[in-house]
């Protein structure tokens, strides 16, 4: 891989995740240690694949009777999408409840149309579907079945 230059969808990735990391995903957590919670944010705790600890990140999450969905927009590059493949076992904070569940990945589900479900009304859903399109580089959904369900 030496003087090969990292593809787009790679080069975009490295980009998100230094903004999510530093800024996005710290920003959420502080909102919603103030209590300050969106419908849609939920929050994922995975097991690491390499450290075995538990790691958590905000995510925006469609909920339905049975589990959740979740779009991966970084596919398996993802650090929770790599810890979901070594270990489908998660936990779901929604609101003030933790959920548990077993994720999967859903190659074949059509993420833009998904996207378009994680918001209510026409307006929402074409923002939601245009900021999915913006954020993506390789994605995938993600299916959480919860326990019991």
């Amino acid at each position: 891989m030496a003087g090969r230059t990292p593809s787009a969808a790679v080069r975009k990735f490295r980009r998100e995740r230094l903004i999510g990391r530093y800024l996005v995903n710290p920003a959420v957590g502080l909102l919603d240690r103030l209590g300050i919670r969106s419908p849609l944010i939920a929050e994922l705790e995975t097991v690491g694949a390499r450290s075995g600890q538990p790691r958590r990140v905000p995510v925006t999450a469609s909920i339905d009777e049975t589990g959740a969905w979740l779009i991966s927009q970084h596919g398996y590059r993802s650090g929770w999408a790599r810890n979901i493949a070594a270990d489908p076992h998660i936990r779901l904070r929604l609101g003030t409840e933790w959920r548990t569940g077993t994720a999967s990945f859903v190659p074949e589900d059509d993420v833009v149309a998904r996207s378009r479900t994680f918001a209510k009304g026409r307006v929402s859903a074409a923002v939601a579907e245009r900021t999915m399109k913006a954020l993506e580089s390789d994605p995938i959904s993600v299916r959480i079945t919860f326990a019991g369900a």
